[in-house]
Order: structure tokens, then C-alpha cells, then sequence
């Protein structure tokens, strides 16, 4: 999907300078316990799925957006696992952005995965123990914190 219409009006009016956008992510996992990646294809690395939120959208029904439309599958969100502010960003074109991000924790319920937008190269189901290598640090941490055994724990830093 292109940059939402919203985010274009803006920048028209602020150029590059820093966004402060909401943003969702969601870690997906089918009924063996892998989880669902996507390679990105404005850097190359592999990440959990995720978006912007429209204005006035809730952060629960974009997540499911996002994964249908980034991935194809169908997804139940299970519970919030964190919620993060990342680091400033710097897109190729000169744009900064920086995001308050919900990230949930959802089980797959149906679809076939595959890639469904110009977002992403690829789309594969991965273990957690065998996570790609060339993955994006703010994806690391979110698994991290969705896959903790006690997901209270994340609280605590």
C-alpha cells in the first residue's frame, strides 16, 4: 500500500521534517508455533508485520488490516505485548518519522500466506529458534517481548 493520503497531505506542508505517527505491529503465529515475517522491501530485512494507523482507526483493527493486507492471512488478535516508541527513522527519500507502536500478539486463522502488497518481497512462516538473520532490530525486540512466558515481565525494565 503507498503512504497513506493522510501522511502525503503533511508532508505538502512539512516536508522531511520529524512525523510523531501511531503505529501497529502484530507477531503472528500459526497453530505450530512458527511466526509469520515479512522481507520489507524499502530496506531488505525481514520484520513482523506492521503499519500506520489511519486517523481514528483503532490500534486492534489495523493490526488485523495490516496483516491481511501485507501477508493475505487471516489473524485473531490474541492480547497487546507492547507498546514502544522507536527511534527516529530516516526513509530513502529524506523523510523522518518516528512512532508510538502497539504491537500484538495474534494466532493465524486462515489464509494462505503470501505477499499482498508492494511493501514486501517475501512472506514465509519461520520458528522462533530459526529466526533469519538480516531481521530489523524493532522486530527482534517485539518478538522478544510477544514471545516472553510471563508477558506481564516486559513491564518491568
Amino acid at each position: 500500500m503507498p503512504i497513506p493520503e493522510f501522511i502525503v497531505a503533511l508532508r505538502e506542508k512539512v516536508g522531511h521534517a520529524p512525523l510523531w505517527l501511531s503505529g501497529v505491529s502484530v507477531v503472528i503465529r500459526d497453530d505450530d508455533g512458527r511466526v509469520l515475517l515479512t522481507r520489507r522491501a524499502d530496506n531488505g530485512q525481514w520484520a513482523v508485520v506492521s503499519g500506520v494507523l489511519e486517523p481514528g482507526e483503532e490500534p486492534s483493527a489495523a493490526a488485523v488490516r495490516e496483516a491481511k493486507e501485507e501477508t493475505g492471512v487471516d489473524a485473531e488478535l490474541v492480547r497487546i505485548t507492547s507498546v514502544d516508541v522507536t527511534e527516529p527513522i530516516t526513509y530513502p527519500n529524506g523523510d523522518v518519522t518516528q512512532y508510538l507502536d502497539v504491537c500484538f500478539l495474534a494466532r493465524w486463522t486462515g489464509g494462505d500466506a503470501h505477499v499482498a502488497d508492494d511493501e514486501n518481497l517475501e512472506v514465509a512462516w519461520f520458528a522462533p529458534s530459526e529466526l533469519p538473520s538480516d531481521m530489523t532490530e524493532t522486530s527482534r525486540l517485539r518478538l522478544a517481548k510477544a514471545l516472553l512466558d510471563k508477558p506481564e515481565a516486559w513491564f518491568q525494565r
